[in-house]
């Protein structure tokens, strides 16, 4: 069998011809990725070199109008309505003198869903702060408790900074007597947002100042934490505070602790914390809603007192 060969390379190859010095022709593939480069360098450039475009979003400064609401949350399930008048007018006598606003509601007018019920002053607080945008401050002040000097204002004895820095008690444990975790040794008074005292064995949250913002916002739905009120700490929100501010060093940063007799003086006759006279809130902390020890009975020393003080001014005027 014979197999045919292939053919032959002829000997005479054709003359060498040079490459052609035109610019061959981009397939389209190519023009529309160098296009998609280009675009994409020109736009870049553009984002950083253009007009800086503020953002959509400021926080809401409060106008200070007006500088501090009076918040008290009352249970007229357990206390008198003689009682709790005198308490009501008190904020209000208080308040019509420097310009504030008060603000009463009841405890059960907020649920707690299963948590104990002292969580609904709170709530209330959160109330305040959206139904009242631009007050600067919102002062919780227990429903067993009085003013007991009408003639200073808050930002004479407390809430101006400077006043304030020279109370705030720093470097100091926020439970006592030896947590590890104190308050902020460089904090001034002018960047503080939340001002109250400490008793022998912690945070006192029957009185206590929060200054309106985003902050206090932030501040307030943290502490309403589900996890927080379904924990079943011992003494609710107390612990839950206590807990929050060891934990949390964006609230510690803005935690001011006063003496407590500043704002928050226990009515007993024990202890450094107990009311003298002079001082500006009495706390009837171990007043009971019926007997002898009942808060209403109590209540009637420190009436007697703004009585005899209302009339000695009525006198002087």
């Amino acid at each position: 069998m014979h197999f045919a060969y292939p053919p032959r390379k002829g000997s005479n190859p054709p003359p060498f011809q040079p490459r052609s010095s035109k610019v061959p022709i981009l397939r389209p593939s190519r023009l529309r990725t160098i296009l998609l480069l280009v675009l994409t360098v020109i736009g870049c450039f553009w984002f950083l070199s253009g007009p800086k475009k503020e953002t959509p979003y400021k926080e809401h400064a409060p106008s200070g109008n007006p500088p501090v609401v009076i918040l008290t949350v009352v249970d007229p399930t357990k206390y008198s309505e003689s009682y709790l008048k005198s308490i009501t007018d008190n904020r209000e006598e208080y308040a019509a003198k420097h310009g504030y606003e008060t603000m009463t509601v009841k405890l059960f007018d907020y649920k707690t869903n299963g948590a104990p019920q002292s969580w609904a002053r709170i709530i209330a607080v959160r109330h305040a702060l959206s139904l009242y945008p631009d007050a600067k401050y919102i002062w919780l002040l227990d429903q067993n408790a009085y003013i007991m000097e009408y003639s200073l204002s808050l930002e004479e004895q407390l809430l101006d900074p400077t006043k304030l820095e020279g109370l705030m008690i720093k470097d100091q444990s926020i439970v006592p007597p030896d947590s590890i975790i104190k308050t902020f040794a460089l904090l001034k008074g002018k960047n503080t947002a939340f001002i109250l005292s400490q008793d022998e064995t912690g945070l006192v949250t029957n009185s206590f100042f929060i200054k309106n913002g985003d902050w206090a916002k932030f501040f307030i739905e943290t502490w309403l934490d589900p996890l927080y009120q379904s924990y079943n700490f011992q003494k609710a929100e107390r612990h839950a505070l206590e807990h929050i501010v060891q934990w949390h060093p964006t609230i510690l940063s803005k935690l001011a602790l006063v003496p407590q007799r500043t704002i928050a003086s226990y009515a007993r006759n024990k202890e450094d914390n107990s009311y003298r006279d002079g001082d500006f809130v009495a706390l009837l902390v171990d007043c009971t809603p019926t007997g002898p020890d009942s808060c209403e009975r109590q209540s009637e020393h420190y009436l007697q007192q703004l009585r005899y003080k209302s009339s000695a001014a009525n006198r002087k005027s």
